[in-house]
């Protein structure tokens, strides 16, 4: 019997490599989803601190870094615990085919999973440096709620919490942390944390909360998506107790917040009338919300997620940009 021509081994191999690579770049690190995700919140606080006159590109580049490499480890983290608990749901039949091809192991998932905690504290210990205490307890947070979402006895995703967490951690925790660490590292800040978060301001706490309701609607749209899958593994997402209509009504009702938020930051917290900049995203909004709330196919669905993730992003650099000038 002839071997297989030099030609076929190596197209073959090439191949493998190249679903290995998809694998892990678009199911596991899942860039369309993370990197958003995780710039939008930076973005806005670069903004506040632009309009502060407080500005530092070293920690907010870092403050970014160790956002992505905690939100990809919570990806790393949900996925192995969706293999190791529920091997029988096919909600990724790519990663459970790798498993049984011997390409995919549940120990390199550990690995990446440690990997990404690690290189987010390290990210992180310059911050430290700067900013004292506080930036420890909001790395710690972070990591908590990276690892606890799908992770541990008490993943918060089962008991449906994971929308107000998003949200708070989103909207309020990433940017007034990313707006805390230039200031920091701008006028130097008592490190005690009560005295940081005294001079954090008003403003640092409230103005990403249009942010924290896109990229919830990013995890709405997922509930949708999974509700099948979600259901069978016991978590109460909203999807799963309210049904789909209900996971609509809150999708909605999230872009509706985000959309009016320019008329609360102008008019309650001040700031210049440019923050209606975010308007010029709207169109692409109401588009998705139509496909939101007229789909119910699966397949269909999947581009809708990484395409509102985009949406936050292009909103949150619009918004940065509306923050920046004086009243």
């Amino acid at each position: 019997m002839s071997s297989a021509p030099p030609q076929a081994i190596r197209a073959m191999t090439g191949e493998v490599k190249k679903a290995r690579r998809k694998i892990w770049v678009d199911l596991l690190l899942y860039p369309t989803h993370t990197l958003p995700t995780a710039a939008a919140p930076v973005l806005v606080a670069t903004g506040l601190a632009l309009h502060d006159g407080v500005f530092a590109p070293l920690p907010v580049f870092l403050a970014f870094l160790g956002s992505w490499f905690i939100h990809v480890a919570g990806v790393f983290t949900d996925n192995h615990e969706l293999l190791r608990r529920h091997p029988g749901i096919a909600e990724h039949p790519e990663l459970l085919r790798a498993l049984d091809e011997k390409s995919l192991r549940f120990g390199w998932l550990r690995i990446a999973i440690a990997g990404c905690f690690l290189a987010g504290v390290l990210s992180g210990l310059y911050l430290v440096w700067v900013g004292g205490f506080p930036v420890v307890i909001i790395g710690a947070v972070g990591l908590l709620a990276s690892f606890a979402y799908a992770g541990g006895a008490f993943a918060y995703a089962r008991l449906g919490l994971a929308d107000p967490i998003f949200f708070l951690m989103f909207g309020v925790l990433a940017v007034a942390g990313g707006y805390y660490i230039q200031l920091a590292a701008h006028v130097g800040i008592e490190t005690f944390w009560l005295g940081a978060i005294g001079s954090l301001g008003f403003e640092a706490l409230l103005v990403g909360l249009p942010i924290g309701a896109l990229v919830t609607a990013v995890l709405v749209i997922d509930d949708i998506r999974d509700i099948e899958f979600d259901a069978r593994k016991g978590w109460r997402t909203t999807a799963v107790r309210f049904g789909i209509r209900g996971s609509r009504v809150e999708f909605q009702a999230l872009l509706l917040f985000a959309y009016l938020a320019p008329v609360w930051l102008w008019l309650l917290l001040g700031f210049s009338p440019w923050v209606s900049l975010v308007l010029l995203t709207l169109p692409e909004a109401w588009l998705i919300n139509r496909k939101v709330a007229d789909c119910d196919d699966r397949q269909e669905l999947l581009p809708t997620t990484p395409r509102t993730a985009r949406l936050g992003l292009v909103y949150a650099f619009l918004l940065a940009v509306g923050l920046v000038p004086a009243a």
